[in-house]
């Protein structure tokens, strides 16, 4: 008879070894043997617990997205004020638990994932809307009518600055990140018209 609670346990190991797995091998050219070795099981068990591959990677980044909206949550409870928000964001998209070469190399697949997965695709959009509707919460009162087209802009930003970190070498500079993107943040609200 198996141990309550080991399923949950199992899984989150599963995860956690998918995300190393696809850090290491920079792609989602990993298989549930490596996976499963990683994690310390079978591959049976864990197509026990998923069924497929492609569960597997829908579970990682469910799973990233929930460790990533917690953080920017956490950030934006503290904020006060739209420009902390705006930093709040920032600082949670780049912050070591997010912006890390594992959790980097996974974003990368799982865009690549979306483009042919329905459901990494939804994924996807419900992150991207989370993001933009946060970025224009905090823009509205300091840009005014640019405020969307200013939003558009900080989130393609943020995600090419993470597409840029995979192909670098070292340890992501989360700090440099964020001041990038508050350049760019200050170069659009300069001269703003609210």
């Amino acid at each position: 008879m198996p141990k309550v609670g080991m399923e949950t346990i199992r899984k989150a190991a599963l995860v956690k070894a998918t995300i190393v797995e696809i850090g290491r091998a920079g792609s989602l050219d990993v298989t549930v043997s490596q996976i499963a070795k990683r994690a310390g099981m079978s591959s049976a068990l864990a197509h026990h617990y998923f069924g497929s591959k492609e569960e597997i990677f829908l579970a990682t980044m469910r799973h990233i997205l929930s460790l990533y909206g917690a953080e920017v949550r956490g950030a934006l409870h503290l904020a006060t004020g739209p420009e902390a928000r705006l930093k709040a964001i920032l600082w949670a998209s780049f912050s070591l638990a997010n912006f890390r070469r594992e959790a980097v190399g996974a974003w990368l697949n799982f865009w690549v994932l979306a483009q042919t997965v329905p459901e990494a695709k939804r994924l996807l959009a419900v992150y991207q809307r989370r993001l933009r509707s946060n970025l224009l919460a905090a823009l509205r009162p300091l840009a005014g009518n640019k405020a969307e087209a200013v939003a558009e802009g900080l989130g393609a930003l943020i995600d090419g600055l993470y597409l840029r970190e995979v192909l670098k070498s070292g340890a992501p500079d989360g700090a440099a990140a964020v001041e990038t993107a508050m350049d760019y943040l200050n170069s659009q609200l300069e001269g703003r018209d609210a």
